[in-house]
């Protein structure tokens, strides 16, 4: 039976101003909750200075949600199973776990290989941040397998890498380019973000980090902000107390409302999978439409499923009508993020993408009459005809 409430134990001290401050003194004993509880606190109390003791001596498991709270270890862990790696850590966005990741491998005087497709945050975080740190980045040509050997340097550390480029949505051969990068003795670190384990998993083809912005399918739901970072033990290790030291710990509501939404990923990704294939044949037949960009069969052959994803990018006949295409939707947003179980549209020129140079955006392929697309779970149909009325317009 569940523990029934009584005021002995409940309230403590003789007077109201005592009582208001102390109730639950004494906490319930667990109960059978079917979901997780939310842990919303920023501390945890000790019983004893003997508890405090094992807790430094390794033996505790919380004491300040900076350092470590149940509902982000239960994220990082379900994401780490998930990918079927050796440890997690959760983070306060994508971008906090990106940076985790890189500073747990490299160092002053390190260099960093990374696609030269790049989200335009990864791209700023490696060129402007890290190169304060005495890092230098340099960017490979991943779309075509070549030799790493023209690149690699005693310095080269990492490989740093996309599943699924954003915003082109090309698809490196990854179990080619780990191979490389394992015979030149690097780390390899994935962003896993538009796949997910659900179409990939890149530490069974060799790779020792991957991340996720879990504010996008790992989430799903448009609600919330955060990062997981899964892979070798020792990195991860390392990763996590770059996330306590920087102040990049995910809150535990956060972390929570994460974990939920994972719960129907393979649900979503189904759908949003299966909606995408039909818009992206609908977008590539549309005389509107110069160029539609979603992976073929044919460089998705190491994914799961046989599926290739839910984003699409797609480019204007008429570059000039792009202003006029975002006016025109309706119930499609205008929004500068992704995978939400709606669907969505961006401007990679104006948002994403907006920190690069034109020069840099051009050599990208990033043009003024590219469309991000990220497929939603709606009725295809509809999708479809919300997609045509706009291109018509």
């Amino acid at each position: 039976m569940l523990e029934k409430l009584t005021l002995e134990g409940f309230l403590v001290g003789e007077r109201f101003e005592t009582r208001t401050v102390h109730i639950g003194h004494k906490p319930l004993r667990q109960v059978a909750s079917k979901s997780t509880p939310i842990y919303q606190t920023s501390v945890f109390a000790f019983s004893g200075l003997e508890d405090v003791e094992r807790y430094y001596a390794g033996e505790g498991e919380y004491l300040y949600t900076r350092n470590g709270n149940p509902n982000q270890a239960e994220l990082a862990l379900a994401v780490a199973r998930l990918e079927q790696a050796e440890a997690g850590v959760s983070a306060a966005s994508g971008m906090g776990a990106i940076m985790a990741g890189l500073l747990a491998v490299l160092g002053p005087g390190d260099h960093v290989l990374a696609s030269h497709e790049l989200y335009g945050g990864t791209y700023a975080l490696l060129h402007k941040e890290l190169s304060r740190f005495g890092i230098e980045l340099e960017c490979v040509d991943l779309r075509r397998n070549a030799s790493l050997a023209p690149h690699v340097r005693p310095q080269t550390k990492l490989l740093f890498m996309e599943t699924i480029t954003n915003p082109l949505l090309s698809v490196p051969d990854m179990p080619y380019w780990i191979g490389e990068a394992k015979q030149y003795g690097l780390a390899v670190m994935v962003d896993n973000t538009f796949a997910t384990p659900y179409l990939v998993r890149p530490i069974q083809l060799g790779a020792d980090l991957v991340v996720h912005s879990a504010t996008k399918y790992i989430g799903g739901h448009s609600d919330v902000t955060a990062g997981v970072l899964v892979g070798r033990r020792d990195l991860v290790g390392r990763a996590s107390e770059i996330v306590v030291n920087y102040g990049a710990s995910l809150s535990p509501f956060e972390a929570w409302l994460t974990a939920r939404g994972l719960k129907t990923l393979a649900l979503r990704m189904e759908r949003q999978c299966d909606n995408a294939s039909e818009v992206a044949r609908f977008l590539r037949n549309h005389s509107a439409v110069k160029r539609t960009y979603y992976p073929d069969s044919a460089s998705t052959s190491f994914f799961h499923r046989g599926k290739q994803g839910a984003m699409i990018s797609f480019c204007l006949a008429d570059e000039e009508k792009v202003y006029d295409f975002f006016r025109a939707l309706d119930w499609i947003k205008l929004a500068p993020s992704l995978a939400g179980v709606e669907t969505s549209v961006s401007h990679p020129v104006t948002t994403s993408h907006r920190a690069l140079t034109e020069e840099q955006r051009r050599e990208a392929g990033i043009t003024q009459g590219l469309i991000r697309l990220s497929v939603g779970i709606e009725a295809v149909e509809d999708i479809i005809a919300e997609l045509d009325r706009a291109l018509r317009s």
